[in-house]
């Protein structure tokens, strides 16, 4: 049986979307009971300004409670030296670096040029003590929320710079918009694997804002990407990615992946009971169809009294 790794984007790239701030003891006990559905990876959250996305200054406490989850690998989101400082600080020993293709939305989301981030990320790279990993997000990909679809060439060039000194690191496409298609997920995953064949792993962040989330999914898969992104009842949605909705739902993933006959270590009963308790976070945008989908199954099941 082929396996595939989900990585559980929700307490991170959910969470910051969420205005209300979530108590921190309610997203321990989210990432904990994402744990308990059998999910082993999971974007724990962001070392960011605390004045930008105030929701996540509570960093530390909730990296320390998922640390504390026996096999757990929880990495965290860094975009420029000083957080990845003080995310090495606190313990973290998974960083995410993410930068953009797209000069206006790099500007947007990090306040600097993709040239002045290529540059951060090679001085965190000489930061990080040893034992401790990298995950590379390229974020604007496919496509930037300002300016459109980014040519193919241009995304293969920053990928250039960045893994000139170092390939032994996980790289991830990120279709940031949602706007993307299967056909262009495909053949952008061909080039770079091609152009890049000692990168150490690939991974795929889509969104689903126009409902190609799994089927983008789906042709990175048979691309033969084999590790996901998905965020627990579609949560999420970049704040500096304009009309970008949620990302893929975990649970439509794992019912795409269970289809396949690809193991990922999850219980889907579980992760349901998750995703409902999710929507109930006050300010959260989901989406997703499979949770809706199983409810209906039950109710249809369930007999009249």
């Amino acid at each position: 049986m082929s396996t595939v790794q989900i990585v559980e984007v929700g307490p991170r790239d959910g969470f910051q979307s969420v205005g209300p701030l979530i108590p921190t003891d309610r997203k321990v006990a989210v990432v904990t009971a994402l744990y308990e559905a059998g999910l082993r990876r999971m974007e724990a959250t962001s070392f960011v300004s605390t004045s930008a996305v105030p929701q996540l200054a509570d960093a530390e406490v909730v990296l320390a409670a998922a640390q504390s989850l026996p096999g757990l690998d929880p990495q965290v989101l860094i975009p420029t030296v000083r957080q990845a400082e003080r995310a090495l600080k606190a313990g973290a020993r998974h960083l995410g670096f993410v930068l953009s293709v797209s000069e206006a939305h790099n500007r947007s989301n990090v306040r600097r040029s993709p040239q002045a981030s290529v540059q951060d990320y090679r001085d965190i790279l000489n930061l990080m003590p040893e034992g401790t990993r990298m995950r590379l997000n390229v974020a604007t990909a496919f496509d930037c929320p300002f300016g459109g679809p980014v040519p193919p060439e241009k995304t293969l060039a920053l990928l250039d710079a960045l893994l000139e000194e170092r390939r032994d690191i996980e790289v991830a496409l990120c279709d940031t918009t949602g706007r993307v298609t299967p056909g262009h997920v495909a053949s952008l995953f061909a080039a770079a694997m091609a152009r890049f064949a000692d990168v150490r792993a690939w991974a795929f962040h889509g969104h689903d804002t126009y409902g190609m989330g799994a089927a983008n999914a789906l042709a990175a898969w048979n691309a033969g990407v084999r590790v996901f992104d998905s965020s627990i009842a579609g949560l999420g949605g970049c704040p500096f990615a304009p009309g970008a909705t949620g990302n893929v739902a975990t649970e439509d993933l794992i019912y795409l992946f269970d289809g396949l006959g690809a193991d990922s270590g999850v219980s889907m009963d579980a992760l349901i009971a998750v995703a409902r308790e999710v929507t109930a976070i006050d300010g959260a945008q989901v989406g997703g169809r499979v949770r809706d989908a199983f409810a209906a199954r039950k109710c249809r099941m369930e007999p009249v009294a």
